[in-house]
């Protein structure tokens, strides 16, 4: 859809249904003021994922935890995070986005207090799941909010581009600023995010649009009970899974209840006259392709990234800073995919940009298999990483396709769906490789010795990558139109070929 005018977004006390959509690609000041302030809060759920995990030694040496201990750390957030996206988006839908998205940043916020202020391991994870429940919050209601206030073509792909680059760019920024923070102490990577979340919640309370409840949708406890318990269940188990072995009793039983309370779920759902997920949502095809896409794109990230991390900082010796320098250049090609994303959307549509990005991303962690125990970083480092960054220049894509053609009502559940995906898709890539590498002989410490073992946890991130492109490109193959897809690529090139 291509529509021009003079974009205007509705004060936060400006009745609901007299706001009129940015509709065009030339905003106001206060349009690019909300849009900021939406990217700000996602990017310290970015930053606050990998910020912590820097901070992680000086924290056990101070507070005298184990390393299992240190684990929940980063466990219990997801854990909170990825088990309440769900109900969280939802939630947005059924009781107004604003109040959903102000009430979770402010406890995200007091959360992050609290966590720079606790001494003793269990309150600081629980510091840590508290601020995954705000997240799981505040993540997809960001994003439900910017898709119903952006009409769906070129003003909605630009604002979802910069939106996604921030959620990214702040993980990718987290290693620079947890250096930074742990070297001053490890404290101020819980403080730091306090003053910027209290600034957004402000801002956002003169920025957000007021928005009405759904007038049907009712609340659905039980559905909201048996969508969070499994979605916990599954990202505990398979976080737990490499200690107590995943061919375990416990570990499969785990599973086997997971299965059940999944079944018990749709159950409801299909009989609960206002269920909490529509599950014929599920059925859509281009939200289906985007989570198996998020999933390929950040699982496999995720999964190099640790290891290239315990490789080069424990086994090699590097400092945090050196290795976040090392990494630097993700980060650049996330915050570059904010000024192409959009365009190369409207030209090429969504799935050819997310088919070509992860297989380029995919050659990046093949080519990263030439790694040894000296690595040259110009010869043999960064080519691999520019070519992994290509990776995320497609992620705004897949944001844009999970969310095209869903009614407003349902965008905080699509937005829900698409975050689960990945929160939980991601955990479970980052477990198996985990296991993967586990497996390999662990008598030789030496770092040929290391890279040996993590050889094939790198093959299997890369394969995971190329999965994603061939669903993409499966996608592609299969003719359908969507919104900003074939139709809208045509639209286009006739444009420009007629100017």
């Amino acid at each position: 859809m291509h529509m021009h005018g003079i974009v205007m977004v509705m004060s936060s006390t400006t009745p609901p249904d007299e706001h009129i959509q940015a509709t065009g690609i030339s905003w106001q000041a206060r349009t690019w003021a909300m849009l900021i302030t939406l990217c700000i809060v996602l990017f310290l759920d970015g930053l606050d994922v990998s910020m912590i995990g820097v901070a992680l030694p000086s924290i056990g040496k101070e507070l005298d935890l184990s390393t299992s201990t240190l684990q929940w750390l980063v466990s219990g957030y997801v854990l909170g995070y990825g088990g309440l996206l769900l109900v969280g988006g939802r939630t947005a839908d059924l009781l107004g986005r604003r109040r959903v998205f102000l009430i979770a940043l402010a406890v995200f916020a007091v959360a992050s207090l609290a966590g720079g202020l606790v001494s003793t391991g269990p309150l600081l994870i629980l510091t840590r799941f508290v601020k995954g429940l705000a997240a799981a919050f505040t993540a997809p209601t960001g994003l439900s909010i910017i898709t119903t206030n952006f009409a769906e073509g070129p003003a909605r792909n630009k604002a979802l581009s910069i939106y996604t680059v921030f959620g990214a760019g702040g993980y990718s920024s987290g290693l620079i600023f947890g250096g930074l923070m742990t070297n001053v102490g490890w404290r101020w990577t819980f403080l730091l995010p306090v003053p910027v979340a209290l600034i957004a919640l402000a801002a956002a309370i003169v920025l957000v649009p007021r928005d009405r409840p759904a007038e049907e949708g009712g609340h659905d406890l039980w559905g909201a009970l048996l969508s969070a318990a499994p979605m916990l269940l599954l990202v505990y188990t398979v976080v737990q899974a490499p200690t107590h072995g995943w061919a375990s009793v416990r570990t499969i039983g785990s599973f086997a209840l997971v299965a059940v309370l999944f079944a018990a779920f749709v159950l409801v759902e299909q009989r609960v006259k206002h269920p909490l997920v529509r599950l014929g949502i599920l059925r859509k095809p281009t939200l289906a392709r985007a989570s198996l896409a998020i999933i390929a794109i950040a699982g496999s990230y995720f999964s190099w990234q640790f290891l290239v991390t315990l490789y080069l900082q424990d086994t090699l010796g590097w400092s945090p800073i050196h290795l976040a320098m090392a990494l630097l250049p993700v980060g650049l090609m996330v915050t570059a995919s904010a000024f192409v994303s959009g365009r190369l959307v409207d030209r090429f549509g969504t799935g050819r940009i997310i088919a070509v990005t992860m297989a380029v991303m995919a050659v990046g962690y093949f080519a990263f298999l030439r790694i040894d125990t000296a690595p040259s970083y110009w010869t043999m480092l960064l080519p691999a990483v520019v070519l992994i960054g290509v990776g995320w220049i497609g992620f705004p894509a897949i944001n844009i396709q999970a969310t095209s053609g869903i009614d407003d009502e349902e965008q905080g559940l699509a937005a829900g769906v698409l975050q689960t995906s990945m929160q939980v898709g991601s955990a479970i890539v980052l477990a198996i490789t985990t296991a993967i590498v586990a497996s390999a002989p662990s008598g030789d410490a030496s770092p040929q010795a290391v890279l040996d073992g993590f050889r094939p946890g790198l093959i299997f991130a890369g394969a995971v990558a190329i999965a994603g492109a061939v669903i993409a490109l499966l996608g592609l193959v299969q003719r359908r139109q969507e919104p900003g897809e074939d139709v809208e690529l045509d639209v286009d090139l006739s444009e420009e070929l007629a100017a």
